[in-house]
């Protein structure tokens, strides 16, 4: 039977008694033909050729197709592909195409186009169900061509490991570090610079893949875990595009005695009388035998109050107080080295109470080393705020006083018998009242001199200040007027006479006058002062014989 030709038949069968002549009844019967394995699939066509480029995977390299007469769907229809030869490394694989199938060529891995770039692969195909009958295998043969393409160069070896001196200069070399381009039909360049550097240790030379020292190394640093920096090296090649190869360069820091021991807590606190022993750790950041054995000591004079021992094990050392201290902050300052002498003075700070015995006897008060508590300081401090209070009240009180003008002579300096001084506002006696014209008369009240050799020039008069209106400003007044009496350019440099009213002869007090305007003066020949002009007419009236103040 043939599913291909007649999938099924139709039968009628008949029935008869006594051998056929008897009665008779007939029955259909309906016959399917079900499908048995009979045909292969057969590769339609049987050569093939394909091209994937380098480095990819799961790349799609070709399709296969087969045909099959049996009854698609069915598991005799279904293919099943093999790769018969051609793959020794299983760089390749083969699956079925559910709705086609077509046979899938694809990479399994990354192929390398300068290690081999042509593969010939033989390929089988099979139904899912064994063959009913006897066949033979229908096979195809495959062609595939890797094409090239631009690699990142790769540095040999990816992790490269250094041991260096922590203390290594700067600019010293560290190591040699380069990549190999894999691309051997492409002259290209390869340039390095640094990728993840974390500490900025390295600069790495971009030509010739020199690493150098750019900041100092420190094996104590957060950066260098269990004694070891790890860095990311970057080579670039000039490709189209370029391609970026990472090597890993990891550096062993070789400790260096670096660090001194110190100690950990600084402070503490401790009864003045009968305290127990304070036990402070020693750190030492360095490795053996940079450490261990360590000696302690006190100096700038914590020795005289305190004394240290380095307890049994070598990493603690017990402090304790020596003698009775007043309570307070003390700074004790200890002194530690190391096995190859590294030495540092560490200050701790002891909290010294009022008490006896274990520290938990202490009650913490806040002192300083004078024995003053915090209620003495905030004494001090809230007398010295409120003096600095009283300061500043003080001066705002004399900005705002009104300033008031001294006299020029006090009453009591006052010797004329008939002028007061210059605040008297009031009436009196008509003999005692003074004109205070007279002294506030402008350009009259200049300085003038006698020469009887020489006139003198006529010149410009000074600009002198009228009389104020306020008589409190009678003092400035006069010490405007004097100023420009003394800068007047017109002002000859010899001996000038001053002018005062004549007081007359009877009088208690002594004349003004620096010559002594007495009857000696009489005998002096004055009649050339008529000659000098109008200026000088009141001297020629005085000393010249005119008339005579009243």
């Amino acid at each position: 039977l043939g599913l291909q030709t007649t999938p099924n038949y139709t039968l009628i069968i008949q029935a008869a008694d006594q051998e056929g002549m008897g009665l008779t009844n007939t029955a259909t019967a309906i016959v399917e033909v079900t499908d048995a394995n009979d045909n292969p699939p057969i590769f339609n066509p049987t050569s093939y050729e394909g091209t994937v480029e380098e480095n990819k995977v799961d790349a799609l390299v070709v399709r296969l197709h087969v045909t099959d007469q049996d009854v698609p769907g069915s598991p005799a229809w279904q293919a099943v592909y093999r790769i018969k030869s051609g793959d020794q490394d299983g760089d390749f694989s083969i699956t079925t195409d559910p709705k086609t199938n077509d046979g899938l060529l694809r990479t399994a891995k990354e192929l390398d186009y300068e290690s081999r770039n042509r593969y010939n692969l033989v390929v089988t195909v099979e139904n899912a169900v064994p063959f009913a009958v006897p066949l033979g295998l229908s096979s195809a043969s495959v062609l595939v061509m890797v094409t090239d393409k631009n690699e990142a160069p790769v540095f040999v070896p990816p992790v490269k490991r250094v041991e260096v001196m922590e203390d290594l200069p700067l600019g010293h070399q560290v190591t040699s570090y380069t990549a190999q381009d894999p691309d051997r039909d492409q002259r290209q360049k390869i340039t390095y610079r640094m990728g993840n550097d974390p500490a900025g240790w390295l600069a790495i030379d971009p030509e010739i893949g020199i690493v150098t020292v750019a900041q100092p190394l420190d094996r104590e640093s957060p950066n260098a875990i269990n004694s070891t920096y790890q860095a990311i090296v970057l080579a670039v090649d000039n490709g189209s595009p370029d391609a970026t190869g990472t090597g890993t360069l990891l550096l062993q820091l070789l400790d260096v005695n670096d660090n001194a021991p110190t100690v950990e807590p600084r402070s503490f606190d401790t009864c003045n009388r009968e305290p127990e022993e304070q036990m402070l750790t020693i750190i030492d950041r360095d490795l053996p035998p940079n450490t261990f054995p360590f000696c302690a000591d006190l100096v700038l004079g914590s020795g005289a109050n305190w004394m240290v021992r380095v307890v049994k094990g070598g990493y603690r050392v017990g402090l304790k107080l020596k003698k009775e201290l007043e309570p307070g902050e003390y700074s004790v300052f200890l002194k530690l080295m190391d096995a190859q002498d590294k030495a540092q003075v560490t200050t701790v700070t002891a909290q010294v109470c009022d008490c006896e015995g274990p520290t938990k006897n202490c009650e913490r008060r806040a002192y300083v080393v004078g024995g003053l508590g915090v209620p003495a300081i905030l004494g001090i401090l809230g007398g010295i705020l409120a003096l600095l209070i009283l300061l500043l009240l003080l001066l705002l009180f004399a900005r705002r006083r009104k300033v008031v003008k001294e006299p020029l002579l006090p009453p009591e300096d006052d010797m004329r018998d008939n002028v007061y001084h210059y605040d008297e506002e009031g009436g009196g006696e008509e003999d005692q009242d003074y004109d205070l014209s007279q002294l506030h008369r402008g350009l009259d009240a200049c300085p003038e001199v006698i020469r009887n050799d020489v006139a003198p020039p006529l010149m410009a008069a000074p600009q002198y200040r009228p009389r104020p209106a306020n008589p409190d400003e009678i003092g400035n007044f006069i010490d405007e007027n004097l100023k420009a009496a003394d800068t007047d350019p017109t002002a000859p440099p010899y001996d000038s006479l001053l002018v005062f009213d004549y007081e007359g002869s009877g009088s208690e007090a002594t004349s003004l006058s620096s010559l002594n305007s007495s009857a000696s003066d009489r005998d002096q020949d004055y009649d050339y002062l008529s000659d000098w002009g109008s200026r000088f007419k009141k001297l020629a009236d005085l000393y010249g014989g005119g008339e005579e103040d009243d």
